[in-house]
């Protein structure tokens, strides 16, 4: 069997870990980078607001090479898809013949993704793909199985800002209202995946301040520098 060679879409958070986690157990797939999208002012990842070094910490823990994405601010849909199609052209030239992912159940969303690469000679892959009454199981699983992260962002049309900064663990699960999707697939709130069996280490934050911005409540987090003794 021809082996799948995976770009797959990194967004810093728990969906995309997982996903990098599922694709190294499927037989026939070799992941060859993490894709991420910068605002190229602040230097963070879109939505997320993760430090860019951070980022290239978890590729660093993953073992994949980063493909650093900058988009300008503000970023007109126009200049995404001009930055993506660059991208996928290098993609295409380095022997890359799938692009991953971790998207859950927004059809809509799926939808774009099949169009944007479509003529492209690069096909998508869905590997979480699932029906929205799925998503409390993958939740369980994903945390059963060591997957450790904590939210980002906050909507607080749809979630109390209080739950920025929170961990993404069980006792978040319990606390979320009904609505709430438990792993925030309509937007509800964003993660930074920082431990799990995709990575050979975990990497090490420390929770800052939460600042309200745009709509959003955004939490900063900052990398553990380690104390050098002389």
């Amino acid at each position: 069997m021809m082996s799948r060679r995976v770009l797959l879409s990194w967004s810093s958070g728990k969906d995309s870990a997982w996903t990098l986690h599922v694709l190294r157990q499927q037989q026939g797939v070799e992941v060859v980078g993490l894709l991420t999208t910068f605002n190229e002012a602040a230097g963070r990842v879109a939505m997320h607001a993760v430090r860019r070094s951070l980022v290239e910490d978890q590729a660093a823990a993953a073992r994949l090479p980063l493909w650093r994405v900058p988009l300008p601010f503000p970023c007109s849909n126009a200049d995404y898809e001009e930055r993506m199609r660059t991208v996928i052209g290098r993609a295409r030239e380095e022997g890359v013949t799938h692009v991953a992912f971790g998207d859950l159940f927004l059809e809509d969303v799926r939808e774009y993704r099949i169009r944007m690469l479509s003529r492209t000679g690069i096909e998508p892959l869905f590997p979480l793909w699932c029906s929205q009454a799925d998503t409390p199981a993958l939740a369980r699983r994903m945390l059963r199985e060591g997957l450790r992260a904590v939210l980002t962002c906050v909507d607080p049309n749809q979630l109390p800002e209080t739950f920025a900064g929170r961990a993404y663990d069980a006792a978040l699960m319990s606390d979320l209202p009904p609505a709430v999707d438990p792993c925030g697939e309509r937007g509800e709130f964003h993660t930074f995946c920082f431990g799990g069996p995709m990575f050979v280490r975990e990497i090490a934050v420390q929770v800052g301040e939460t600042v309200s911005r745009d709509g959003f409540c955004f939490t900063d987090l900052m990398p553990v520098v380690k104390a050098v003794y002389f």
